[in-house]
């Protein structure tokens, strides 16, 4: 390669276009903004004619650290965003209609040296009494009594509180826009209505709005959402289609009228064809129902959530049609795909934004010259797929250990697993163990509660438990429990937390 060529090769990326808004497209742009070297143009096309889609607006404990990177105050964002703290999921009627076990963040526990914490619990029965093994987990603990307070981070005693949010996903669009604009990001109104691509290399150039506009950029981001506008136009791409392993297809979401307490969890409550959502704010409770329209009707599905509310419905049901899937390649060329664009995962563990947020992190880590190189963009599309992959196994799981007798629920049993999927679960059943990628997103504390709560029973556990006396094992188990139940103790109600600190002006906590 000649020194021009080499020059040419790392001539850096001085302009990115991002198509589609929402907080997919505002994420971006927030972090680019933050990241990227100065000088580096940034623009965003947007319509107010197109709506986005939020089928959830729940998350998990590692968008903590995004807005931490982008320097936001945890305590403005809940209020501007008419959040509240999230310590888990709790999962109702998934192993029989009466069951309940909660997904807790943070930990569980503590490890001795090398054995896991739940080895010694299993050593001393627990799993002839599952659910005391939440009695070890201060989020679980402080989940049922609806109370939260942040982590005092004593380093003698850690508490093990790790914590999420539920906020209003276009508010929370809106609040990174702000912050994104005040670092440069320019906001074009329109709607694409072309895409104009290199006829030699397939790069795109630019993109036409309606108006007659062109955006031209080095680099493009889709965050169109399902429509795809540029990902879906590149040479090479292909749809991976995991709707036999998932096969819900539609969602219907509504708001109701916000009751009290307002609950430091999401919940998923399993119906006769897939699951409902309760995910409380500070001023609403948003709602939905995922569900396979071979087993049930939209009438049907209507009916069934707007049955199960809380509260007063403040609108219609809005219906979502969607495949759960991934596009084999995110990075084409000089176009990476996030959010919908990229793919669907049903919302079940909350991992959307996330998606979405370690998409940005990966984009960052491999960010590309004006000359995208091919090796980073296939490593960054092996580790999407890895991500993608894990996630897709862990959501599965949900459904295949089911309890229940509804066909759909009998369907799922049935269905053959991916050997991974299979692999995990035998591992556990035969001696307790749960082994996992480093770089998975569930971490071993999140497939015990799942495999615990779902009815799976570890016949054996690590030989190296024994090693501590029973009577020792008993008091460190003791000691455990009545440590997470004074750290719960300690904590005000979420409702007096949230009014204490982040009040939304519209909320019932507000006053």
């Amino acid at each position: 390669m000649t020194e021009a060529m080499m020059a040419i090769d790392q001539e850096p990326v001085r302009t990115v276009a991002i198509i589609g808004g929402g907080s997919a497209g505002w994420m971006a742009a927030a972090a680019l903004a933050r990241f990227l070297p100065a000088g580096t143009a940034i623009t965003l096309v947007e319509s107010d004619a197109i709506g986005t889609v939020g089928v959830g607006e729940a998350t998990i404990p590692q968008l903590r650290l995004f807005n931490q990177h982008l320097g936001i105050d945890e305590d403005d964002f809940v209020a501007r965003t008419g959040g509240s703290f999230k310590l888990g999921i709790e999962f109702a009627g998934w192993n029989g209609a009466d069951s309940r076990y909660l997904h807790a963040f943070g930990t569980i526990g503590r490890a001795v040296g090398l054995v896991p914490f739940h080895h010694y619990w299993l050593a001393a029965g627990g799993g002839d009494r599952p659910q005391s093994l939440w009695s070890h987990s201060a989020c679980a603990v402080a989940a049922a009594q609806d109370r939260f307070d942040r982590d005092p981070g004593n380093p003698q005693a850690p508490s093990g509180v790790a914590w999420a949010y539920h906020f209003d996903a276009a508010r929370y669009a809106a609040y990174l826009r702000e912050r994104a604009e005040g670092g440069g990001v320019v906001r074009v109104e329109g709607r694409v209505v072309d895409v104009a691509q290199n006829g030699e290399t397939g790069l795109i150039a630019g993109v036409t709005l309606d108006d007659g506009r062109r955006v031209e950029a080095d680099f493009f981001i889709d965050c169109s959402g399902f429509a795809a506008l540029l990902i879906g136009r590149m040479a090479g791409d292909r749809w991976d289609d995991w709707s036999a392993l998932l096969p819900c297809d539609r969602a219907l979401a509504v708001p109701c009228a916000s009751v009290e307490p307002i609950t430091p969890y999401t919940r998923a409550t399993a119906r006769t064809a897939g699951w409902q959502w309760r995910i409380p704010l500070q001023a609403r409770t948003g709602n939905g129902l995922v569900y396979s329209s071979a087993h049930l009707s939209d009438d049907e599905a209507a009916a069934t959530l707007l049955g199960n509310l809380d509260g007063a419905a403040l609108g219609d049901p809005q219906p979502l049609r969607f495949t759960t899937g991934r596009r084999q390649a995110p990075w084409i060329g000089n176009c990476v795909a996030l959010g919908l664009a990229g793919g669907f995962m049903e919302p079940l563990e909350s991992t959307s934004i996330h998606l979405v947020q370690s998409g940005i992190a990966r984009l960052l880590s491999l960010w590309p010259s004006a000359t995208p190189r091919t090796a980073d963009i296939a490593e960054f599309n092996r580790q999407s797929a890895r991500e993608w992959l894990s996630i897709r196994d862990f959501l599965i799981a949900h459904y295949a250990l089911n309890g229940r007798d509804e066909p759909f629920w009998q369907e799922r049993r049935a269905t053959p697993l991916p050997d991974s999927l299979l692999e995990r679960i035998a591992l556990f059943e035969q001696s307790g163990r749960i082994v996992r990628d480093e770089h998975e997103l569930f971490a071993e504390v999140a497939w015990l509660q799942l495999l615990i709560g779902q009815g799976v029973v570890a016949k054996g556990y690590h030989p190296l438990a024994d090693a501590l006396p029973a009577a020792w094992r008993d008091q460190f188990l003791d000691i455990s429990a009545q440590h997470v139940a004074a750290t719960v103790a300690r904590m005000p109600t979420h409702d007096q937390f949230l009014r204490a600190h982040c009040p939304a002006p519209d909320a019932k906590v507000a006053a």
